[in-house]
């Protein structure tokens, strides 16, 4: 692994801004017009929460610990930057990405474990010919330019859990907040640190609701104003947890005091409640599922 993420290839070749990231995909949108009318797309990150549905689902049933998944859901953000969605069968992209993340994070699967158990999920997009994902995970090496290795954000909050003081409730629910990133561009916009330090701001300023995270941002208007807040402290009676408080007001503290990009935290941290609030207002895994059936049926990508 290289030796930080300073000088990996991520940082290098793998980070971009949004307007970078918007040009490359519209150069693959307007790569085939005709296709691109004919299957239109739903929002990215209602796609983004059914793939991340389907490779959990798969992940449990082969027993993949949580990096492995993660490092496969950036394979898919990383390929989908290069590839037009409509030009694949997702199912086998989604299988293939995490054969090949599995292999990366030293836990490894047998192809043919890989393929048994995406078949019975996906019976109708995975061939029986474990050959396919042996073919993809070449096409998948190839786009993303050999450039497997993955930094990931929750070594970052493993580190400055001590330092901040933070209880284990803390942890726990900024590492869900975390797994959540995956399904946003964030992982191709700002380094693993910066996102371990949005994922604690939410999970000292949120409380998780009974709908989930992603009922949390109904309630935390204020936190959209993340930037101020970041730079002035919480508002009075933001939180009536006292030890919540304190442990609140240091973590601001510490950060108003670093050197980290208090504009790129508080972006990561508004495109996470945008993300739990399309999640919670539009997200249809039917949709998601009839649309990549209807292109990859079609088009005959299945075989």
């Amino acid at each position: 692994m290289a030796a930080s993420y300073w000088a990996s290839t991520q940082r290098l070749h793998w980070q971009f801004s949004k307007s970078e990231l918007h040009d490359l995909r519209q150069t693959l949108e307007n790569q085939d017009p005709t296709m691109t009318q004919q299957y239109p797309l739903l929002d990215r990150r209602l796609l983004s929460i059914f793939y991340n549905h389907q490779l959990v689902k798969l992940g449990k049933r082969m027993s993949i610990r949580q990096q492995a998944l993660a490092t496969a859901q950036v394979y898919v953000r990383r390929f989908y930057v290069k590839v037009d969605l409509r030009n694949t069968n997702p199912y086998l992209i989604l299988a293939t990405a995490l054969y090949l993340a599995c292999k990366m994070e030293e836990s490894p699967q047998h192809i043919r474990v890989v393929v048994e158990h995406a078949r019975n999920l996906w019976p109708d997009f995975i061939p029986s010919d474990v050959s396919k994902i042996g073919e993809c995970e070449f096409f998948l090496i190839s786009e993303m330019n050999s450039h497997l290795i993955v930094h990931h954000p929750y070594r970052t909050l493993q580190e400055l859990q001590s330092r901040l003081d933070l209880t284990q409730d803390d942890v726990s629910f900024a590492w869900s907040i975390i797994n959540d990133h995956y399904l946003t561009d964030l992982p191709l916009l700002f380094a693993p640190h910066v996102i371990a330090i949005a994922a604690i701001f939410l999970a000292l300023t949120l409380k998780p609701s009974q709908g989930g995270l992603q009922g949390a941002a109904n309630t935390a208007g204020f936190v959209m104003n993340s930037s101020q807040i970041i730079k002035d402290g919480l508002p009075a009676g933001a939180n009536t947890d006292k030890s919540l408080e304190n442990r609140t007001g240091s973590f601001l503290k510490w950060l108003a005091e670093g050197e980290v990009d208090l504009q790129a935290v508080a972006d990561s941290t508004q495109e996470l409640i945008s993300l739990y609030d399309i999640w919670e207002q539009q997200y249809s895994e039917r949709m998601c599922k009839e649309q990549i059936s209807r292109f990859v049926k079609a088009r005959g990508l299945d075989k």
